[in-house]
């Protein structure tokens, strides 16, 4: 690809300097996300979990460290899904033996979830060595730079949660 090609994007036209620069932020952030979403999906290869299923897991292993219960209809609610689509999902994480269903302790018509031990462990092994090298990346931003990064993202995500479905 010709440097041209690069600074222009996908369908920015340029008219300053400035929109030059905004164009190889966005470029950047463009490469970044693809290269994040082919290591969700290595990691989902590497588990034999879909996305839903490791998106579930980790919204389990994050109440669990928080001491918090999360029973079907919580997690129905929080990944948008169906009832029928969350039984098949529990369904597999069971059998895969990354998550357990245990009756409510003051709800004896309910169930929790939860994560089964190796399950946190292997999402570590699995994830653990990447988790190091993104946290070695951000520990090289001073604490004035780390502050533009979260402003710019968080100003990033503002941008497209406000587009309509």
């Amino acid at each position: 690809m010709s440097d041209k090609s690069e600074r222009q994007g996908y369908w920015y036209g340029l008219e300053s300097r400035k929109q030059m620069g905004a164009v190889d932020v966005l470029n950047a952030l463009r490469d970044y996300r693809s290269a994040e979403a082919d290591m969700r999906r290595r990691t989902q290869a590497a588990m034999g979990m879909g996305e839903t299923d490791l998106m579930a897991l980790r919204y389990l292993l994050e109440a669990e460290r928080a001491g918090r219960d999360v029973g079907p209809k919580e997690l129905t609610v929080r990944l948008g899904m169906t009832s029928a689509s969350m039984t098949s999902l529990v369904d597999r994480l069971v059998r895969s033996g990354y998550v357990t269903r245990e009756p409510h302790p003051t709800d004896r018509r309910a169930l929790i979830l939860k994560p089964t031990p190796g399950s946190d462990q292997e999402v570590r092994s699995t994830l653990g060595d990447m988790h190091a090298r993104m946290m070695e990346v951000a520990e090289t931003l001073n604490p004035e730079e780390s502050a533009v990064v979260v402003d710019f993202l968080r100003r990033m995500r503002s941008a497209i949660d406000s587009v309509a479905p």
